[in-house]
């Protein structure tokens, strides 16, 4: 089932979100219901999704990039390299920028040049099937790239936080997309 998109003007995104303690048919009913959500995101398309973002204070996420799919439950931080994903030059030698722009479903169309950790290395559980019983099972990861801050990205939802949080902190713009241009506004 496709679920409804809790947006910023929800004070519910904000919550901080609750350990998930076991795999039952509910928890597989809500990763199945938010990997029918995320993949029906066109406009912006997605790529992770949070349990808090269709209104479950669950600490899980999904991220669906270029065929890795994962499904990310209590996840931990546990390194983040000090190198970022700023690139050295902001603006390339046409005058385009070169930042990588995040965005978020709970906020369509608005995206900004946060700043985050180019490698991360998490500690989390995934549910997976073994001996035709689901179980929780431990994993530690790293990450790079635009995969390391699609994580760091959706850690933040898991604690509340949103990425205009971060553009807030790091004083960056917040750009609206609109007829394929960028527009400078103000943050909300």
């Amino acid at each position: 089932m496709i679920r409804e998109i809790v947006t910023v003007r929800e004070p519910k995104l904000r919550d901080k979100t609750k350990l998930v303690e076991k795999v039952d048919k509910k928890l597989l009913q809500i990763i199945k219901d938010m990997k029918e959500t995320l993949k029906a995101q066109k406009d912006p398309e997605g790529v992770g999704i949070a349990a808090s973002q269709i209104g479950l204070p669950l600490k899980m996420f999904l991220v669906d990039h270029r065929g890795k799919h994962l499904v990310v439950c209590n996840p931990e931080i546990i390194k983040k390299s000090k190198k970022t994903n700023d690139p050295k030059e902001p603006v390339n030698k046409d005058g385009e920028n070169q930042y990588i722009m995040e965005g978020c479903l709970s906020l369509p169309h608005y995206y900004g040049p946060v700043q985050r950790s180019w490698e991360i290395e998490i500690k989390y559980q995934t549910p997976e099937m073994i001996n035709d019983k689901w179980q929780m099972i431990n994993k530690t990861e790293k990450f790079t790239g635009f995969f390391a801050q699609i994580i760091q990205h959706e850690i933040d939802h898991l604690e509340g936080s949103l990425f205009i949080d971060r553009l807030f902190e790091q004083k960056r713009s917040l750009f609206q997309l609109k007829n394929n241009d960028w527009h400078e506004v103000n943050l909300p």
